[in-house]
């Protein structure tokens, strides 16, 4: 395919990026810096940062979060190419893609940042007048947002794409070799053993075979970050967040059975006895027991001080009453890591504890068969291979050596041990969506012949696939951030969030542009981009909704714990 030469000016700016980036990530912190002040005085009262007025300013706090996101997220690209020209690996692949999107992440920061497709935040939103901008209107900043996202670089990076012809990731990891072959193996298999097979299953709403759960579990994908003592491979975040992605970009159902054991690890690890350690973790890492998270209630959602279902103690157990909605994979599940409300007269959150459920595999005919315990499946629209259901409970008995850590009342501070790990891995779960619209979109550009040629020559569809590669690349760097973070003992939550926040608006945005390139077919069942954009939709929902997300690391950012 014809590749528009570069122009020159894309040429003389390639030796400077990783100094250009680095010098406009300073330029960016003073505007943030700027913006904080201002939204800060919005939201304090008496000189606290109130609730009622986070509230009242939301779309400010959370534009605040959304430029700080940003800001990160050009550091982390800046670290990036920083650490690939040191190591002699930053090619002109890795240094166009650095430069277009922190043109673009630049010039979005003055002109509006999307936090969704209809919702821009503004400077003046965030209480910038035209001197606060000034940083990012002069010196390196001012380069990269005319020469950084051009015509030409546009064009010269989508025909190193294209030269690439399905390499496993567009530009330098710069990962662990370890956790680089790990990589490959989990493409290996995807390849063999899941890409042939997704869409299929997707189409008859079918479970994930239980041979692909074994041949996972072979892999060590379940004993992935558990200690060693307890069966498992003792790796860190950050060789999750590659298996996560990896098993992704070819089903994200596959990429989420991982999640299951990953979310039920961690609370165990955390706030288990030693006993419940021994008996659970190993049987979790080996596959043995599958678990599922049973938290969400009809009329909580991300409310859970409302929570409900209760747990009745009489004498060696505890009875479960009341109804939980949206439970990823709970039929085929051997244990249930269930948020119930053991004490009935503790307002919000104090009142709630973590049961570890222990529960019989059921089927299709018999989802549930245990006393006390009945449900029906909720059809979805994708994220399907596991399928989701409501579940009532009517007397369902848990033995109550099986309440976590022990204590009653901890369930609620257990749980949120665990949203920084399973909002990393969520964010790995997006970029792994996303690279396989990404996949789909240039295969589809490069066989799809219109007026004579492959569509893949007309601007405005490469464009598309510039901009998805130039996003994934950038949203993985913030998600690779985190997980360096969580590796390290240091406290995540912001960056997790951040890293949440921005690869699940960058996966919907590229199974969108995927099915434009693929016109009318795109919206044809039988072509696997429309499974794409039905899963991709999922993850600005799940694990904190956008908004959710927003408004906690607005939160953060505010009350100058950072």
């Amino acid at each position: 395919m014809p590749v528009a030469a570069p122009v020159a000016h894309t040429k003389a700016i390639l030796a400077e990026v990783p100094r250009l980036v680095a010098d406009a990530v300073n330029a960016a912190e003073q505007v943030y810096g700027e913006a904080r002040k201002q939204v800060a005085a919005l939201v304090t009262r008496d000189g606290r940062v109130s609730g009622s007025l986070v509230e009242e300013h939301q779309s400010a706090a959370h534009g605040l979060a959304w430029l700080a996101t940003y800001v990160e997220t050009l550091r982390q690209l800046a670290l990036y190419a920083a650490r690939l020209e040191e190591q002699e690996q930053l090619g002109e692949t890795e240094t166009l893609i650095v430069q277009i999107i922190a043109g673009e992440y630049l010039n979005q920061i003055i002109g509006g940042i999307p936090m969704n497709q209809g919702e821009f935040v503004r400077p003046h939103d965030l209480g910038l007048e035209d001197d606060a901008l000034r940083p990012l209107m002069t010196g390196a900043a001012a380069i990269l947002r005319r020469d950084g996202n051009t015509p030409g670089a546009r064009a010269r990076l989508i025909g190193l794409m294209v030269g690439q012809d399905g390499a496993l990731s567009y530009g330098a990891t710069n990962l662990d070799e370890t956790v680089e072959q790990m990589r490959q193996e989990m493409r290996r298999f995807v390849e063999d053993k899941v890409a042939p097979h997704a869409h299929q299953w997707h189409l008859d709403n079918a479970y994930i075979p239980l041979d692909i759960l074994a041949e996972l579990s072979s892999l060590g994908v379940f004993a992935l970050t558990l200690p060693e003592e307890y069966g498992g491979l003792g790796l860190g975040k950050e060789a999750m967040c590659v298996v996560s992605e990896e098993l992704s970009r070819g089903y994200i159902g596959v990429g989420s059975l991982g999640t299951r054991t990953e979310i039920a690890a961690e609370l165990i690890m955390h706030a288990g006895t030693e006993q419940q350690k021994q008996h659970f973790l190993p049987k979790l890492a080996s596959g043995e027991i599958l678990p599922t998270a049973v938290f969400t209630e009809p009329n909580t959602g991300s409310d859970l001080a409302s929570l409900r279902t209760r747990a009745v103690r009489e004498g060696d157990v505890y009875k479960v009453y009341g109804n939980k909605t949206w439970i990823t994979h709970p039929v085929r599940a051997d244990l249930m890591t269930l948020l119930v409300r053991t004490k009935p007269d503790e307002p919000g959150y104090k009142g709630l504890s973590m049961l570890l459920a222990e529960k019989p595999r059921g089927t299709d005919a018999d989802p549930f068969p245990a006393p006390g315990m009945s449900g029906g499946e909720i059809e979805v629209l994708g994220y399907r291979g596991m399928k989701e259901f409501e579940i009532a409970f009517d007397g369902f008995e848990v033995k109550a050596e099986n309440l976590l850590g022990g204590i009653e009342g901890q369930g609620f501070k257990q749980l949120m041990q665990t949203f920084e790990s399973a909002r990393i891995q969520t964010a790995a779960r997006a970029i792994g969506v996303a690279q396989s619209a990404l996949d789909l979109g240039l295969r589809y550009g490069r066989e799809r012949l219109q007026f004579g040629k492959p569509i893949l020559s007309f601007p405005r569809v490469s464009d598309k696939l510039v901009m998805m590669a130039a996003e994934i690349m950038a949203a993985r760097q913030l998600t690779y951030f985190a997980a360096r973070n969580k590796d390290a003992g240091r406290r995540c939550d912001l960056e997790a969030g951040m890293a949440k926040l921005l690869a699940a608006r960058v996966a919907w945005a590229a199974a969108d542009n995927a099915l434009q390139i693929h016109g009318g077919n795109g919206f044809a069942l039988e072509y696997p981009v429309s499974r794409v954009l039905c899963d991709a939709r999922i993850l600005n929902i799940f694990e904190g909704a956008a908004e959710i997300q927003a408004q906690v690391i607005a939160r953060r950012l505010l009350d100058g714990s950072n």
